[in-house]
């Protein structure tokens, strides 16, 4: 199922030009436009899904397996040195279709760490208070 007007969809049908490097009957993976570094990839359900909570059961499997192929071949095809694999879910999704970006990686590409500051938590007690919180809901 794909959405009106959603650009990821368009690409997923066909129906949009993106440069294409890996399709199955259930992703596929093309270049970003903007890409932090050349080789940079998103990947992509074909059917419509905004986030990474609505991926159903049956998808998973394969959209990781797409992910862990296509963090190969940044390595293999493009002599990277490492990956990195990350997505956001409804803050800083420019596109509201689920996509995970691979970008390939090499020592000294300039790219430090994650895009965003770290934080540090005040004490013990305050991180056990988080990791309860979690665990309470999981």
């Amino acid at each position: 199922m794909s959405a009106d007007g959603c650009l990821f969809c368009a690409i997923a049908a066909g129906g949009a030009a993106g440069e294409v490097v890996l399709e199955t009957d259930e992703v596929v993976a093309f270049l970003d436009v903007r890409p932090v570094f050349k080789g940079h990839v998103l990947l992509v359900p074909r059917e419509h899904v905004v986030t990474l909570p609505d991926l159903p059961p049956g998808l998973r499997d394969g959209f990781l397996a797409a992910a862990q192929r296509l963090a190969t071949a940044v390595v293999d095809g493009l002599g990277a040195q490492g990956s990195f694999v990350a997505m956001n879910n409804v803050v800083s999704q420019s596109v509201a279709h689920l996509h995970l970006h691979v970008v390939p990686r090499t020592k000294g590409d300039g790219l430090r760490g994650f895009f965003w500051p770290r934080t540090k938590y005040t004490d013990d007690a305050e991180r056990r208070a988080y990791g309860d919180r979690l665990r309470a809901v999981l």
